[in-house]
């Protein structure tokens, strides 16, 4: 179901449990649990992050979660309507700076659980398809995010 890497990080128990509570939810609240869709997470460093940015999205900046789908919307709700798991497929990659995480989680006042969740559950959306530039779309995704986010008990303290 998913990957971790750690890329000019420690390694910590509590990121591997993390990821893969907030993994598990996700992939029961999309009805995908028994699919052999996989996700790679990658937990990192801004310094890293910047790199992939700037290599794959033109983007000469920082930031705190990255996401690269391999399937467009439409051919992963048709895969996932079709039960179409033969093979082990990937859903995509998740990037995140952990230092990121740190940071907001402080500087919105809740815990670095909550934010790691919250940016899991975020990239998660984003392989699914979803997006939130539009406000049309934000109203789609957001509720999703936080529905995962409160079945998890993860709220913002």
């Amino acid at each position: 179901m998913y990957e971790i890497i750690y890329v000019d990080i420690d390694e910590k128990e509590e990121y591997k449990e993390i990821v893969e509570r907030v993994l598990t939810q996700c992939y029961k609240e999309e009805k995908i649990e028994e699919s052999k869709l996989s996700v790679t997470v990658t937990l990192t460093t801004p310094n890293y992050i910047h790199e992939i940015n700037n290599q794959y999205r033109n983007v000469d900046k920082a930031t705190d979660v990255l996401s690269f789908p391999m399937f467009e919307k439409e051919e992963l709700e048709l895969k996932i309507k079709n039960k179409d798991f033969e093979h082990e497929d990937i859903l995509g990659d998740i990037i995140i700076s952990i230092e990121k995480v740190e940071e907001q989680a402080k500087e919105y006042g809740h815990s670095f659980e909550r934010e790691l969740s919250y940016m899991l559950v975020h990239g998660f959306y984003h392989l699914m398809g979803y997006d939130h530039i539009k406000e049309e779309d934000k109203k789609v995704m957001r509720p999703k995010e936080e529905k995962v986010l409160g079945l998890l008990n993860i709220t913002r303290e």
